[in-house]
């Protein structure tokens, strides 16, 4: 299935006034999971036109996704993204998109609170006094580059526990060369730092495992090796290579076995998260004493980490043998 976006793009357009030069510059995008709008984090963000200008400003370049304090169970600062272009909406007048840049959407493994002991987070919303501006209520906003660096680095601080085994980090992957911590001048820095696959996985892995509480979805399995570590991993239900995003929506934890035949499109997931599974299996029997006994998936108790209906086409369509 291809990208709604994709599509979008082919006929709308990129938005820009003839002439006008727009300065780049971070931002926050505000997102709660029951919003009204068309969106779809780590693929298009649907906004009004009061705020083109605003997210015109973003465009290639960084911005975090925040979820406000009104929301139940609010994750405040939940995401980062690099806006790759801004397009009229054909299918909603007076709505414009930001397409966000394919693989660059990252949740935080730490959602970030808007407030801290000092005060808010953001120090510029803060006026000159000291409270806080009306700048907090806009759902498109410009945030300060230090504002945005400390975001980032609390965001995707991380620690030992349930990383993936040493054996299963790639002696390549050069994360020592990173820069630490986050405070990158240079776009290019900030770019291979968030871009990172090794940084990508390590977090994926670490927010599925968490979603999921370390379970298989498929078999319901609970095993912890003898190092403290979950025997689980956490499989892109579209994968990397196919622009799969690194959100927790487009993620399942299988235990090796089903991650192996999710990989090879001998199981799959329908709309409604049964498990199905492909004729090309020898041993369906086998399989079938392995699932879970209710036939579907345990889903993640936050319908926003459920898998998305999207990812699950995707699946079937292009992976799963019939």
């Amino acid at each position: 299935m291809l990208r709604a976006f994709d599509r979008w793009a082919s006929h709308a357009g990129q938005i820009r006034p003839s002439g006008a030069v727009w300065v780049m510059s971070f931002g926050v995008f505000v997102h709660r999971s029951d919003s009204v709008y068309d969106d779809s984090p780590a693929e298009r963000y649907q906004f009004p036109g009061q705020y083109l200008g605003r997210v015109q400003a973003c465009r290639n370049d960084w911005i975090i996704y925040y979820e406000p304090v009104k929301v139940p169970a609010t994750r405040g600062y939940f995401a980062v993204a690099k806006v790759e272009t801004v397009v009229q909406d054909p299918n909603a007048p007076g709505m414009y998109l930001a397409v966000i840049a394919p693989g660059s959407y990252l949740d935080f493994v730490n959602p970030v609170p808007f407030n801290e002991t000092e005060g808010p987070i953001e120090r510029g919303l803060l006026n000159p006094e000291g409270r806080l501006s009306g700048r907090a209520q806009s759902a498109v906003r410009p945030i300060a580059a230090a504002d945005f660096n400390r975001i980032v680095e609390l965001g995707l601080a991380d620690t030992a526990e349930l990383l993936p085994r040493a054996s299963a980090i790639p002696p390549s992957a050069g994360m020592h060369e990173l820069p630490l911590p986050f405070q990158f001048e240079q776009e290019p820095d900030r770019t291979r730092y968030l871009g990172s696959r090794v940084l990508r996985d390590r977090i994926f892995r670490r927010n599925v495992l968490r979603a999921y509480n370390a379970t298989c979805a498929m078999t319901g399995l609970h095993l912890i090796n003898g190092g403290g570590r979950a025997e689980v991993e956490a499989a892109h239900i579209r994968p990397v290579e196919a622009n799969g995003p690194d959100i927790v929506s487009n993620g399942l934890a299988l235990s090796r076995t089903m991650h192996w035949m999710f990989d090879r499109g001998l199981i799959s997931v329908t709309d409604e998260l049964e498990i199905f599974l492909s004729r090309h299996i020898n041993d369906v029997d086998g399989v079938r004493r392995m699932i879970r006994t209710s036939g579907f998936i345990d889903p993640p108790a936050r319908h926003a980490e459920r898998p998305h209906p999207a990812f699950l086409r995707w699946h079937r369509d292009n992976c799963f043998k019939a």
